[in-house]
C-alpha cells in the first residue's frame, strides 16, 4: 500500500502551495493463509531474531575463545524457557485480558497473537541458560556478555511484528512520522484488528512507539559493541550494560503507550519494572569482577564455578583469574615466568605437528648429530672436549 498523504493545498499560479503531511501506514495484515496454515508475521519476526541471535552470538563467543557451538547448546535450553517467561509475565500483567469478565483463558496460550514480556523473557531465559551453562560446564557471565548484543537486537528485530500485529503503539498524536492504525476485519465480517484484513478506514493515528523502541534497541546495541571492544569488560558486565540500556529506554516508552495495561497508583507496571531492573542492572555492573575472561577460562570444565547467590566467591574468583598470567614459561628452577603473547603465537607455529619436527629441529638436526657422534667417541659431552 502506498505512503498516504493527508495536504492542504491551495492552487495558485500554476503552483501547489501549502502543509503537506505524510504518516507511517500500518501493514494492511499480519497474517497470511498457505493453504490451511496461517503464515503470521509476529512469529516469524521472532523466529528470525531468534536465528541472528544464535548466529551473531556463535561468531562472538569463538572471538572470545570459546568452544564452537556453545550458543548453541545453550540456546536449546534458553529459548523454551525465555519464551514461556516472556508469556508469563505478560499474561500476569495483563491477566484480565484473558481471567476478567470478558476474557477467555484459552487465549492466553496463543502466543502467536503477540504478547511477551521481555523482563520474563530475560528472567526464565537466564535460569534456562544457566541450566545450560551448567551441563556443558561453561561460565554463564561471559557467555551472557557474548550474546548481549545479539539479544538486544533479536529484540529489536521482534518489535516489527508488534507493527504487523498493530499494537504496541502510544498515544494519538499529528506528528509527521504518526502511525495509522487501520480498521481490520474477519473472513466473516467482524472487527479483527489483529488477524483481519485492513479495510481502508483509518481509525487513529497515534505514537509508533514500537519503532522508538526498535530504534533505541539498535542504538543500544551499537553502544554495546563500541563499549565492548574500547574496555574490554567481561564476567557478566556487559550483560548488565544491556539491561540497563534496555530499560532506561523501555521506562520512557512505558509513559507514551495508551493501551491497556495493568497500573500501579496510576504508573504502567512496566514502568516500575523497568526502573526496578535498571538499578539492579547497574549495581551488578559496579560491584561486578572487573577484567574479562582470558580464552582459557571458556573452555568447559575450565574451572568450578561458585553458584549465583556466592557473591563473595564470584568476586574472588574472578580476581584470581585476572591475577594469572595469559601465558607463562617454566624456568629451570620451576618458576612460572610471564612472556609475551607473541613469543607464544611464535612458539605455536614453531610447534612439530604430531610425528614431525618443529622448524628449529630440522635446522639443528645436523648440529645435533655431530654433538651427538663427538660426545659418543670421548664419553663426554663435546663442550668438555676443550
Amino acid at each position: 500500500m502506498t505512503l498516504r498523504v493527508l495536504a492542504d493545498s491551495v492552487l495558485a499560479d500554476g503552483g501547489v502551495s501549502g502543509a503537506v503531511l505524510a504518516y507511517i501506514p500500518s501493514p494492511a495484515r499480519g497474517v497470511w493463509q498457505l493453504g490451511p496454515f496461517p503464515l503470521r508475521a509476529y512469529a516469524l519476526c521472532i523466529i528470525v531474531g531468534i536465528v541472528v541471535a544464535i548466529w551473531w552470538g556463535e561468531r562472538r563467543w569463538r572471538a572470545r575463545g570459546g568452544k564452537p557451538g556453545a550458543i548453541l547448546d545453550v540456546a536449546m535450553f534458553a529459548v523454551p524457557f525465555g519464551l514461556v517467561g516472556g508469556r508469563l509475565y505478560h499474561v500476569a500483567t495483563d491477566w484480565q485480558k484473558y481471567f476478567g469478565a470478558d476474557g477467555n483463558p484459552v487465549d492466553a496460550l496463543k502466543i502467536y497473537q503477540g504478547g511477551l514480556g521481555i523482563w520474563g523473557a530475560v528472567l526464565l531465559g537466564g535460569i534456562g541458560a544457566w541450566i545450560g551453562c551448567r551441563i556443558y560446564r561453561i561460565p554463564l557471565p561471559a557467555l551472557g556478555d557474548a550474546v548481549a548484543p545479539p539479544i538486544l537486537l533479536a529484540q529489536a528485530i521482534g518489535r516489527l511484528g508488534n507493527y504487523f500485529n498493530q499494537e504496541l503503539y502510544g498515544r494519538e498524536t499529528d506528528l509527521p512520522w504518526g502511525l495509522e492504525i487501520y480498521r481490520r476485519v474477519g473472513d466473516d465480517g467482524r472487527l479483527d484488528m489483529m488477524n483481519g484484513v485492513s479495510t481502508g478506514v483509518v481509525e487513529k493515528v497515534v505514537h509508533p512507539t514500537f519503532l522508538y523502541e526498535l530504534l533505541w534497541n539498535v542504538l543500544v546495541v551499537v553502544l554495546l559493541v563500541y563499549v565492548d571492544k574500547r574496555f574490554r569488560i567481561g564476567h557478566g558486565r556487559l550483560f548488565a550494560l544491556y539491561v540497563a540500556g534496555y530499560c532506561f529506554g523501555r521506562f520512557f516508552v512505558e509513559l507514551m503507550r495508551a493501551d491497556e495495561a495493568t497500573k500501579i497508583a496510576g504508573i504502567r507496571i512496566n514502568s516500575f519494572t523497568s526502573a526496578v531492573v535498571f538499578l539492579g542492572a547497574i549495581a551488578y555492573f559496579v560491584f561486578a569482577t572487573k577484567g574479562r575472561e582470558t580464552p582459557e577460562q571458556l573452555q568447559p570444565g575450565a574451572s568450578p564455578r561458585p553458584w549465583p547467590w556466592q557473591i563473595g566467591a564470584l568476586r574472588a574468583a574472578g580476581a584470581a583469574s585476572a591475577e594469572k598470567p595469559s601465558a607463562a614459561a617454566v624456568s629451570e628452577t620451576g618458576t612460572a615466568t610471564a612472556v609475551p603473547e607473541s613469543a607464544v603465537s611464535d612458539a605455536e607455529s614453531r610447534a612439530p605437528e604430531p610425528g614431525g619436527r618443529s622448524e628449529d629441529e630440522a635446522a639443528g638436526s645436523g648440529v645435533e648429530s655431530t654433538e651427538t657422534a663427538a660426545e659418543t667417541d670421548s664419553g663426554k659431552p663435546a663442550s668438555d672436549k676443550s
